[in-house]
């Protein structure tokens, strides 16, 4: 059965090869295909039921009369749609085309009037059956999401059409300018005011801020809610859903009624929460289980004050967000139900089945009975959604033109809410990961549950639609996350190692025009995360899509090791120096990071642990070299190579230097900013390293005022003034 398996396997789109970082042909592991396919729903332990998969699939776009969906170019004159009609069917169909605005357009059309393209004929048990292909002509449409449904004989079809525009937003209609802004990890901010971890109050002043120092935008990491009953499980890029928010990013002491609940007040004036609050303010690392505490201790207090009133503005955003918000809220209150009874209730999987499904019986009836817990989880939600929205009109207040630069997740965790309501798309038990490459050379298994390509068209696409509409509301730029997984995916099969991974194709046409859509409809320029081995011709593809690549300067060298000067970045690009998963520049002169993988054993042998170090020497050489030629630099300043020092007039230079860049945005890592050595994340390592857990040393209120930050703003606002 293993060449049926192979020929199931292409059809769903899994890919045979690919080439490694290292140049390799690495040929897909059989297991590992078996496994992917039996987690897609597929049954390949019967050669029977293989061979109905395979002809289902090889014949699907001839049985069915529409396309699952269909994108029309909105750019283009005329928008045909593929049809297929049995032979022995009627020679005309009737249509209907429902808008988005809610319009009916009708009408008939010939079957003999239209082009046709193909024609089929299938020999089964059952008789012979022949199809042919037509090209429809449809109407213009405004850009959109819409539906079209035929009916001809006693068949009725209908399909998702979208009318999509061809390019995003761009950053020229944002600012006719060079931007330039700051990269936060939002839970590390330090303030007088937050309880030991970075919120939306302390995101507004930062905004305040930088706009006064110059600054276009405030790059962050993603928003997305974690699990709130686990508050251990804390990196960012491990998201329960990507439709709504992390609550402990809430500034508890701009809740409305804070003040005036007099409950809420008791407890925050009491000793035992003062010491509490002192010890989660005065900890080295973040404590995100002691914040967790505090918070929710008094969030919960305010929502029992809140809810005696009742609030039309809570009551219209619990309207708006609809059926999305009941299951998201639903989910956070079965999910701390069920961990008080078993501790290790780490998600739905772990619940009774009854509970496994978000439309059963059991749910509904726990929403009857728990239904003031629910609204406390949606009350949560819209103080985060206000307070978000807040620090978005600060930005808008302050002349930001792009303000909140919002980072998009690759996926989410297999456990979480977007996964426990939409298993249909979502292939439980695969994993997102990615194949070795120099970084990390025994792959990534990134533990997201990927969504399965052909369910996605199914459902029209809207699931990403809401994942991009859930974050473009608020930002200004959006980065997605691996723009690469847009085309093809890494997916790691259940229970095995992160190199035995297979890719997988996604329709990049389709989905880079539902981004440009989703892009145009918020005004919200579009940054794609493409490091790593790039395929041929991608970065062409979004360049035409109107996304900004992702440049970093650690990675923009020649084959020789000399760095590329700035004029060679592409102006629709986003430059910056390093990244959360990078070391800092601070850390990256001095080898901090290579300190690290030496000591965690991140290396597979010493030979490349000793090339690295070798390397650094010879990259340190050839930054100076490149500094000095762009005229950045007084070379008389330059820091000390052996053994490595940083200086000032380094952590000056280099961003002078890529602010020369025609690149229409730069971001400076606040890390890099106040000249931190530690990096943010280590990929490949857990409790190791303390990931997502580290707080800056400088408070905001002391930000601007700190010499390192002074001399940046003031330099990065003589090359990039605003105009």
């Amino acid at each position: 059965m293993t060449n049926l398996i192979e020929q199931l396997a292409e059809l769903v789109g899994f890919h045979q090869s690919y080439t490694d970082a290292f140049g390799n042909q690495v040929y897909a592991n059989d297991e590992a295909r078996r496994a992917l396919l039996k987690a897609m729903g597929y049954n390949i332990d019967d050669e029977g039921a293989l061979n109905h998969s395979i002809t289902e699939l090889r014949e699907q776009s001839w049985r069915k009369v529409l396309p699952n969906v269909h994108i029309a170019h909105s750019e283009q004159a005329e928008h045909l749609v593929i049809i297929s009609i049995k032979s022995d069917i009627a020679d005309s169909f009737n249509w209907v085309i429902e808008t988005e605005a809610g319009e009916t357009i009708k009408g008939q059309q010939t079957v003999n009037e239209m082009a046709h393209v193909e024609y089929a004929k299938f020999d089964h048990d059952a008789g012979i059956e022949q199809y042919n292909k037509f090209s429809f002509a449809l109407p213009k449409l405004t850009d959109g999401y819409h539906k079209i449904t035929i009916t001809h004989g006693d068949i009725t079809d209908s399909c998702h059409l979208i009318f999509a525009p061809k390019t995003c937003y761009s950053p020229q209609e944002a600012a006719d300018f060079k931007m330039w802004g700051y990269a936060a990890q939002l839970y590390s901010l330090t303030s007088e005011n937050n309880w030991g971890l970075g919120n939306f109050g302390d995101l507004s002043e930062l905004m305040k801020i930088s706009a006064a120092q110059g600054a276009s935008a405030i790059g962050l990491n993603p928003l997305h809610p974690l699990y709130q009953n686990n508050p251990a499980h804390c990196s960012p890029y491990s998201p329960t859903s990507r439709c709504f928010l992390n609550t402990m990013y809430i500034d508890v002491t701009k809740v409305d009624n804070y003040l005036s609940c007099t409950a809420a007040q008791k407890i925050v004036k009491s000793k035992e929460f003062k010491d509490k609050l002192a010890a989660a303010k005065a900890s080295e690392l973040i404590d995100y289980v002691a914040v967790a505490g505090l918070k929710y201790h008094v969030l919960d207090t305010l929502f029992k004050d809140f809810i005696k009133n009742g609030n039309e503005d809570f009551e219209a955003y619990k309207a708006a967000q609809g059926d999305a918000l009941l299951r998201h809220a639903t989910f956070e209150a079965l999910y701390e139900y069920f961990r008080e009874q078993d501790f290790h209730a780490f998600g739905w999987s772990k619940w009774p089945a009854q509970y496994q499904e978000p439309n059963s019986a059991e749910v509904k009836a726990f929403q009857q009975s728990h239904r003031e817990r629910i609204d406390y989880f949606a009350y949560l939600q819209w103080l985060a959604h206000s307070q978000l929205m807040a620090a978005k009109n600060t930005a808008k207040e302050n002349g930001m033109p792009v303000g909140l630069y919002l980072d998009l997740a690759v996926g989410c965790d297999g456990s979480g809410v977007d996964v426990w309501s939409d298993k249909g798309v979502y292939v439980a038990g695969a994993s997102v990961g990615a194949p070795p490459d120099l970084l990390n050379t025994l792959g990534q298994d990134w533990g997201l549950t990927p969504m399965n390509p052909v369910a996605l068209q199914v459902q029209g696409y809207q699931p990403l639609v809401r994942a991009l509409r859930s974050n473009m509301q608020y930002a200004g730029a959006l980065r997605i996350d691996h723009i690469l997984g847009l085309m093809r995916q890494y997916w790691v099969a259940p229970g095995m190692k992160a190199d035995q991974g297979i890719f997988i194709t996604y329709p990049l046409d389709d989905i880079l025009r539902i981004i440009a859509l989703e892009s145009r409809r918020s005004e919200c320029v579009v940054i794609g995360e493409d490091l790593g081995t790039v395929p041929d011709g991608f970065s062409e593809v979004m360049q035409a899509a109107g996304l900004l690549s992702y440049k970093v300067l650690y990675f923009e060298t020649w084959e020789s090791g000399l760095f590329m000067r700035p004029e060679t970045y592409p102006e629709l690009s986003m430059v910056t120096v390093s990244t959360h998963d990078l070391p800092t520049l601070t850390g990256w002169w001095t080898g901090r990071d290579l300190e690290w993988r030496q000591n965690l054993n991140l290396y597979p042998n010493e030979a490349m642990g000793s090339s690295d170090r070798e390397g650094r020497i010879s990259d340190r050489a050839n930054l100076l070299a490149a500094l000095e030629d762009m005229q950045v630099m007084d070379m008389s300043n330059a820091p000390q190579q052996a053994p490595a020092e940083m200086n000032r007039e380094l952590t000056l230079a280099v961003q002078k230097f890529l602010a020369h860049a025609p690149s229409r945005i730069q971001l400076i890592p606040m890390e890099d900013a106040l000249e931190i050595r530690e990096q943010v994340n280590i990929p490949g390592t857990i409790d190791e390293h303390p990931n997502w857990r580290q707080k800056l040393p400088v408070t905001i209120e002391a930000f601007a005022k700190t010499e390192s930050v002074v001399e940046l703003s003031q330099a990065l606002q003589h090359v990039r003034p605003k105009k």
